[in-house]
């Protein structure tokens, strides 16, 4: 059932949540010191400090500190898009090629963090804390490269949940004291399956010519060209939208737009096909399930898609696909 493939979405997602980070800075009398950021759990800095707690050895961990780690993974069904809709691309590892790759939607999952800030003066923790919140409105969006094969970047929502204070004060005077600040984020990532490459690219075009009687003398000859033609929309161009419920059976359809759409076309909702006979105003009249598609209902407020030559060209190997031919004769 399942093939390998790694994108390295975590990887990259964790990476990038730490180097929001790794420039912070805090001020102490006259010298300014750059706040080392390290990834790991909490109770790991704070067992060492335990371990070393006098100030005058050279092994005691030095503070201010911060420290990150990546604590849990939740599926977010509010961003749940349609499974069976792929995003397809020119390779870009080819240029201008007519190679290309495609992959279905991905599905979004929320990645949770926990940024620690241990400090041993309260002035330090509020210098850091304070260069960090300004950028969480809650949310801060991180421009990440998810998967790299199609060059698909996206902005990751980062967004700030909470932050708590604790000041592990225990034992004498000589005990060392540090101040733990902790910032809970949530990141809005995507998963994206296995790309799959189009090893051979379909024929484009094709013209058959037909010559009438047995001879190859004869002058009169007829020619057929074809040309594939898509059958769904592959670029996820939105024209318009539909202004109210539809059966499966209604041929005239209220759209939002009747402008924005062009007689004579065909066009994409929910991955019906379907082709454009007449447009009145904001009601288009249709033939319902073309190539083979089944008709189906359609609630108020579906996007409708346009299938044009931009789609046409993206065609791969294995994808269901028309004809548009032009018929030519001569004497």
């Amino acid at each position: 059932m399942f093939e390998y493939f790694y994108n390295e979405i975590f990887r990259k997602t964790i990476i990038g949540f730490g180097t929001l980070f790794n420039d912070v800075t805090v001020k102490q009398e006259n010298s300014t010191i750059k706040v080392p950021l390290a990834y790991g759990p909490t109770q790991k800095f704070l067992a060492r400090l335990e371990e070393s707690p006098d100030l005058n050895k050279r092994t005691s961990l030095t503070l201010p500190r911060m420290s990150f780690e990546f604590t849990g993974l939740q599926y977010d069904s509010a961003r749940k898009v349609t499974t069976t809709q792929q995003i397809t691309v020119k390779d870009p590892t080819t240029g201008q090629g007519s190679k290309t790759k495609k992959s279905y939607m991905p599905v979004p999952y929320n990645m949770q963090f926990e940024l620690s800030v241990m400090t041993k003066l309260n002035d330090d923790a509020l210098q850091i804390v304070e260069q960090i919140l300004p950028y969480f409105q809650p949310a801060y969006n991180l421009t990440v490269n998810l998967v790299s094969s199609i060059n698909e970047k996206r902005d990751i929502p980062v967004i700030l949940e909470n932050v708590t204070m604790d000041d592990q004060y225990e034992g004498n005077f000589t005990s060392r004291r540090v101040l733990l600040y902790t910032l809970r984020f949530s990141a809005k990532t995507y998963l994206f399956g296995p790309v799959s490459t189009a090893t051979s690219d379909i024929i484009r075009k094709t013209t058959v010519n037909y010559i009438a009687g047995g001879s190859k003398s004869d002058t009169r000859d007829v020619t057929y060209a074809v040309t594939p033609r898509a059958t769904k929309d592959y670029t996820g161009d939105v024209l318009t939208n539909l202004a109210g419920d539809v059966d499966e059976t209604q041929t005239v359809i209220d759209v939002v737009a009747g402008s924005a759409l062009t007689v004579k076309t065909y066009i994409d909702i929910d991955d019906e096909e379907m082709y454009i006979t007449k447009i009145t105003s904001n009601k288009i009249t249709v033939e319902r399930g073309k190539d083979g598609r089944t008709a189906a209902a359609h609630v108020n407020g579906t996007e409708i898609k346009g299938i044009t030559a931009a789609d046409d060209a993206l065609i791969e190997m294995g994808d269901d696909f028309g004809f548009s031919g032009e018929y030519t004769s001569g004497l």
